[in-house]
Formats: structure tokens, C-alpha cells, sequence
């Protein structure tokens, strides 16, 4: 039986032996993931009022739909790019000072998106946000899965995965609260967090598996002769996700990334608008809709922090797999209801929170299966990897159903539907996956 195994036994006894060292590890991952979600929390509410004042004051909802999705694609490939160079770093130079690194990129592009001019301006400040935001989470859930690797990773790495709707919450109420003052003071109150999670990031050290992935890449770089599968070990670490050991979890962990991604980034980015077309049939227009678009997130990012939190748990009880099924099915169903049976904004309330539950909650899945299927010297750069694949054909999809919007009569809500679907790309992804639940963290091989 293994150790995480038998921990899981002991009820919520093992809180109590949690080190200082991993309460700080699980609150700077938090924090960061908050971090990138209150990002792209606020763009996403932003986008219709920036778009309006850089297009002119009066756009059609075609060149919304266009520009918005060409925003929304450039946040996202920053987000892809951002990944996956700086999982290959943080296995290579060490995990904090990687998020280090990904926490100043945030906060100065963050704050550079409010004195854009136009939307190419916009566009690039966005790329560079979404740099530094995809380099945070790739590189936050191993250096919880390495803290905690032998004690309830599943539980914990779905707890610290709430960040993200917490952010989608702040982001909320930052936004009904200083967006009728404008879109641009959103933006730079978006540094703050930002500059709180630097200064709390000072003094951490890399986990001890790290550290002996670094021990033995200097012991044997100073050897005379080395083993084959010493040189496989010191092998760049994109390249050994392709081995015979690795490539088989790959393909699982992109098609499982891919799905999930596409289900969520088009609802994240259109979900706002589609919120103000409906309130705009009862007269609730321009500022005056914000307070409501603002606690419409808010509920969202509520449902999923309940998501999140629970995943670790159904996952310990049922298996990796079963949970991620549930929660792509859940995805699915209450997706297709609020977006395609719904037709006012009064029911938005009630069922918001159900569908974050399930479309945020299956990402604690990226953070709990991921990381058990690949060992410590790859493990950055195999999350990264899956992730960044995933947003690369994800960077497309807001844009896809910003374009077929008009064909589709100007509801934003109809194309996202569709684009919900593709949640069943993750069901599959686990019908042919392994099951992880019950093995000890992987370490070298």
C-alpha cells in the first residue's frame, strides 16, 4: 500500500503535520493561481467597454466578435508560449525562481493593457500578460505535488486550485465596483495582487525532489562515463516526454488538456457579453449593467471554488479518472441548458454557480492526474507541455465563435454552446488513461 494511500485513511488527522515550509509552497500556488484568473477575470470583463471606446464608440457586434476574438486568441498563445518555455525552465533553473519570474511579467503587462491606445496596443500587452500568467500555474502545481508528494496531494492540489475561481470572484467585484469609473482602472487596479504575491515569494527554497534532480544532473555531468539510461535522464526534457516511458502519457495528458480548455476559455471570454445581450432585453444597458455582469462571475467563480475543493476528494474516493468523467459530463449538460435553454438573465443566478462547479472544477484534474504520470525532472515541462498544446488549438476558439456569431443571429451564446462540447475530448482522454489513484508521487527514472 502506498503512502498516499494510507494517509488517505486518516481522515483530516494529517493537516496537523502539514510543515510551515508547505503551508507557504500551497499559499504562494494559490496565490499565483489566483493571480492569473483575477488577469484574465478582468480582461474578459473589460473586453466589450475597452473594445467600444478603441473601436470608435459604436461597434457592431461583428466587429466586437472579431476583435474580441482575436484579443482573446493573442491572451491565450501568450498563455500557450508562456507555458511552455517556462516549464522547461522551471524544471532547469527551479520552480520558484521561475514564478518569480512569471509574477513581474503579470504585473507589469497588467497594468501597461490600460494606457493601450488601439487594440493591436491592447493585443500585444495582452500576449505578454498571458506569458507570464501561463508560466504560473505550469510551475505552481508541480511545486505543490513535489511539497506534498507523500501526504494527501490529490486533496491538497485541488484546494490549491480554488485560487482560480477566487480570482474570477475578485475580478468580479473589482469590476462592479470600479468599472463604472472605466475599463482602464480595472486594469491597473489588476497589479495589486500581483505585487502582493513578490513580496511573499522572498526567501522560499526549491522542494527536496528538486533538489535531487539537481544533485544527480551535477553528479553525472561531472562523471568520466555514464550509463544509457543516465543520458536518457540528462536528455532535454521536451525530448523525453517522447520516450518510450513518457509518450503514451503525453498523448493522454494533451487530449485530457485540450478538451477541458476548449470547453472553459470560450465560456470565460464570451460569458461577460453574453450576460449584457441579455440584459440589454430589459433595458439594462452600458454602466449600469456592470454590477450585474460583476455578481454574475462572482456566483461563477463561487460554484467553481466548490468545484475545485471537492475534486480532490471525489478523486480519492472513485479514482483520477471516474472524477474527471463527472466533471466533463457536468460540464456538458449544464452548459448546453444555460446557454441554449435559457433566454433571460433572471435563472443566470441559479445555475452559474452549477456550471462553475463543473467547468473550473475539472481543472484540479490538470493539477492531480498530471503530475502522477511523469517523474520529478520532467514533471514541469510535462505540465507545461499538455497545457500549452491545449491553449495553442484553445487560442482559437473564442475567436471561431466570435466569427460565426453573426451567422448564428448575434448570440454569443449560441457558439459558445458549441464550443462547450468539446469537453468530450476528456471523457476519451480517460477512457484510455491509466489510473493513478493510490501510487506514490513519480520520482527520478
Amino acid at each position: 500500500m502506498s503512502s498516499s494511500t494510507q494517509a488517505a485513511r486518516g481522515g483530516l488527522s494529517w493537516v496537523k503535520d502539514v510543515t510551515r515550509y508547505q503551508w507557504m509552497v500551497f499559499l504562494v500556488a494559490w496565490l499565483g493561481w489566483m493571480l492569473d484568473a483575477t488577469d484574465f477575470g478582468l480582461f474578459n470583463l473589460v473586453l466589450r467597454p475597452a473594445l467600444t471606446e478603441l473601436l470608435g464608440g459604436n461597434p457592431s457586434i461583428a466587429q466586437i466578435g472579431q476583435a474580441g476574438g482575436f484579443l482573446s486568441m493573442a491572451g491565450l498563445l501568450g498563455w500557450a508560449l508562456g507555458g511552455f518555455a517556462f516549464g522547461v525552465v522551471g524544471d532547469y533553473i527551479g520552480r520558484i525562481r521561475t514564478l518569480i519570474l512569471s509574477v513581474v511579467l503579470v504585473a507589469v503587462f497588467t497594468g501597461l493593457q490600460g494606457l493601450a491606445t488601439s487594440t493591436w496596443m491592447l493585443g500585444f500587452f495582452r500576449f505578454f500578460a498571458g506569458v507570464g500568467t501561463g508560466a504560473e500555474i505550469v510551475v505552481g502545481i508541480p511545486l505543490v505535488a513535489e511539497a506534498f508528494a507523500t501526504e494527501q496531494r490529490a486533496k491538497v492540489l485541488g484546494i490549491m486550485m480554488t485560487g482560480a475561481a477566487f480570482g474570477n470572484l475578485i475580478a468580479g467585484q473589482l469590476f462592479a465596483s470600479i468599472g463604472p469609473y472605466g475599463w482602464r482602472y480595472v486594469m491597473y487596479a489588476g497589479i495589486v495582487p500581483a505585487l502582493v504575491l513578490l513580496f511573499l515569494r522572498r526567501g522560499m527554497e526549491e522542494p527536496e525532489r528538486f533538489k535531487d534532480v539537481q544533485a544527480r544532473r551535477r553528479e553525472l555531468r561531472a562523471a568520466s562515463s555514464i550509463s544509457a539510461a543516465d543520458e536518457k535522464f540528462l536528455a532535454f526534457a521536451p525530448k523525453q516526454l517522447f520516450t518510450q516511458e513518457n509518450r503514451y502519457s503525453t498523448f493522454i495528458g494533451i487530449l485530457f488538456c485540450l478538451g477541458t480548455l476548449l470547453a472553459i476559455w470560450t465560456s470565460q471570454i464570451w460569458l461577460p457579453t453574453i450576460q449584457t445581450q441579455l440584459l440589454q432585453k430589459v433595458g439594462i444597458t452600458g454602466a449600469a449593467s456592470a454590477p450585474y455582469v460583476g455578481h454574475g462571475m462572482t456566483l461563477w467563480g463561487l460554484g467553481g471554488i466548490l468545484g475545485y475543493a471537492t475534486f480532490g476528494f471525489i478523486a480519492d474516493a472513485v479514482g483520477r479518472r471516474p472524477a474527471i468523467v463527472f466533471y466533463n459530463l457536468g460540464t456538458i449538460v449544464s452548459g448546453l441548458y444555460l446557454f441554449l435553454g435559457v433566454t433571460s438573465w433572471d435563472l443566470y443566478p441559479y445555475l452559474l454557480p452549477v456550471f462553475g462547479y463543473f467547468v473550473f472544477g475539472v481543472f484540479s484534474g490538470h493539477a492531480v492526474y498530471l503530475p502522477e504520470m511523469f517523474p520529478t525532472q520532467v514533471r514541469a515541462t510535462a505540465v507545461s507541455f499538455c497545457n500549452g498544446t491545449g491553449r495553442v488549438v484553445t487560442s482559437f476558439g473564442p475567436l471561431i465563435a466570435g466569427l460565426i456569431t453573426p451567422m448564428l443571429g448575434g448570440q454569443f451564446s449560441t457558439a459558445t454552446a458549441i464550443m462547450t462540447c468539446f469537453a468530450g475530448l476528456s471523457i476519451i482522454a480517460m477512457i484510455f488513461g491509466r489510473e493513478t489513484r493510490g501510487d506514490d508521487l513519480p520520482h527520478i527514472h
